[in-house]
């Protein structure tokens, strides 16, 4: 949703603070949405419309602020309309070229971080990382500006998804190997020391993809029990990784049994998975042998259950 300096319309219709977030609640949009895109309206901070209920919009911030609630209304995430959007402590711009990067996706990071912790204790030098199907750039970033010392790369078969990644990269001022193309071709043959991945996990069909309908469909869905993308990352990823390195891979809420089978079959150990905030079971992982035996870097994990249900996010 572009901002543009309020100007004279004099047709256009005339509401004060209090009576847009009224209008808001009354659609059904979050308070704490109705605000964000309220104070990006008008050009002020969200402590400003507490304070200010009474202040008349200007005609024209009146015609942006109903045109961002009818988008809302519609679905369209915030971070679209903002353009931007935090993620692990860091602001990134976001456009509808790549997914909203989710709270849930911060357990990855977490976990990723623990990893680089454990290895960092018995290796020296800069570990290597890489991040699959990077969207945004959000793990990537995160990773990067949460280790320095690590050398971080990350994929992406979009152009378009790349160019936003590297643009918050440039005005974050942190330093990623960006490449295009399709998982494993992307990058050479040099192994990584940690490997993770949030890649399009949802099922083809599934109903929920309706409620995602403004987000780019090649991010969000893979094959008729959404785990395509999952089988390719696993099936070269041993290959591509240092003796005792991580693989962690981001999946759906019911999805860890099937993501663990597919990490033992392929050789992988110490597989296990932790849980986002929720208490879903949402990352599941393993060594590339030899590892030591036990949970993965970071504590105790709770155990996969095997029970499966319909894929959703």
């Amino acid at each position: 949703m572009t901002m543009e300096p309020a100007g004279s319309d004099p047709e256009a219709p005339v509401t004060t603070v209090d009576a847009a977030l009224a209008a808001a609640r009354s659609a059904g949009i979050e308070r704490q949405d109705a605000q964000r895109l309220l104070a990006a309206v008008v050009g002020q901070p969200r402590t400003w419309l507490l304070a200010h209920g009474e202040a008349l919009l200007a005609p024209a911030q009146t015609r942006r602020w109903q045109d961002g609630l009818r988008r809302a209304q519609a679905g369209e995430p915030l971070a679209y309309l903002l353009g931007s959007h935090e993620f692990y402590g860091l602001g990134l711009r976001i456009t509808s070229d790549v997914l909203v990067p989710r709270a849930d996706t911060e357990t990855l990071v977490d976990w990723a971080l623990d990893c680089l912790r454990a290895w960092s204790a018995s290796n020296p030098g800069s570990p290597r990382v890489l991040d699959l199907g990077t969207g945004s750039g959000a793990i990537a970033l995160a990773l990067k500006h949460s280790r320095p010392d690590a050398t971080v790369w990350a994929v992406d078969a979009s152009a378009e998804a790349l160019a936003v990644a590297r643009g918050n990269g440039q005005a974050l001022g942190l330093t990623v190997q960006w490449c295009q193309g399709d998982w494993w071709s992307a990058v050479d043959s040099r192994p990584f020391d940690l490997v993770l991945s949030n890649p399009p996990y949802i099922a083809e069909g599934d109903p929920h993809l309706a409620d995602l309908a403004h987000e780019p469909a090649l991010a969000l869905s893979s094959g008729p029990d959404g785990l395509d993308a999952l089988r390719q990352i696993i099936a070269g990823a041993r290959s591509r990784m240092c003796p005792g390195a991580w693989l962690l891979l981001e999946h759906g809420h019911d999805q860890a049994a099937a993501v663990a089978d597919l990490l033992v079959e392929a050789g992988f150990q110490g597989v296990q998975s932790r849980a986002d905030l929720a208490g879903h079971l949402r990352c599941t992982g393993g060594s590339a042998c030899p590892a030591p035996s036990g949970p993965a870097p970071g504590g105790a994990l709770p155990r996969v259950t095997r029970k499966r249900r319909r894929i959703a996010v």
